[in-house]
């Protein structure tokens, strides 16, 4: 309960931040890259890590980033941050919250966590090829379900190259507009439609997955020789 409490804490501290305290601007960002010097790369990757521990919107980071940095540098560090970000979160969530949700859920999610095991890492690249979809709410998340760590940042590795590369090339090549800003618009809504798709699939399985269980369920009360 304490830890629950303590991960409590840390989320609304994390929001208050990302709703008060406004990211920087292009202007700002560039300036500080050049202060910075060689250290601009990763100072811009533990930023971006912290900024994911918070709601704020870390597409516009991505995109001021790819102004500031160009487009290949930008990718990496950017990248880099995201998984970072990606991996504390769901490590918070998996040691301060995890015990909380089994103790006070119980039965009532474990059809979730044992599809979440099972199919963990489609589930997890599905979530991570909808840009819309919050990141920092999955990572916090998915801490708190049985998927597997191996899953969550292979899925998560994976995931996130596609969207990454549009909205860093947004910011690297957006003011131009031409082929690689329209190239990134085109792949966000590819990957829109087809997380969205895959997001269908993902429920379909679980319900059939559901069905397959409460039908074996019935069989076994139906039938006293074949409980347990």
């Amino acid at each position: 309960m304490a830890r629950a409490v303590a991960l409590a804490v840390f989320v609304a501290v994390a929001i208050a931040v990302g709703v008060l305290v406004p990211l920087p601007s292009v202007d700002e960002v560039r300036a500080t890259v050049a202060g910075l010097g060689i250290w601009g790369g990763p100072a811009l990757a533990v930023i971006y890590a912290l900024v994911t521990l918070t709601p704020a919107p870390k597409n516009v980071l991505s995109i001021a980033a790819g102004l500031a940095f160009g487009f290949w540098t930008a990718l990496l560090w950017v990248y880099l941050g995201a998984l970072l970000g990606a991996a504390l979160a769901f490590v918070l969530g998996r040691a301060l919250g995890r015990d909380a949700v089994e103790r006070f859920t119980g039965a009532r999610v474990a059809r979730v966590d044992d599809l979440l095991a099972r199919r963990g890492l489609l589930a997890v690249l599905g979530v991570r090829l909808v840009p819309v979809v919050p990141f920092t709410a999955i990572n916090y998340v998915a801490g708190l379900t049985a998927v597997r760590r191996r899953d969550y940042a292979l899925g998560t590795a994976l995931g996130i190259i596609p969207g990454t590369v549009a909205y860093v090339a947004l910011g690297a090549y957006g003011l131009e507009l031409g082929w690689p800003a329209w190239l990134a618009l085109g792949v966000l809504g590819a990957l829109t439609l087809a997380g969205a798709v895959v997001a269908w699939r993902g429920r379909r399985a679980g319900r059939e997955a559901r069905t397959s269980h409460d039908d074996a369920a019935d069989a076994r009360a139906d039938d006293p020789r074949k409980a347990p």
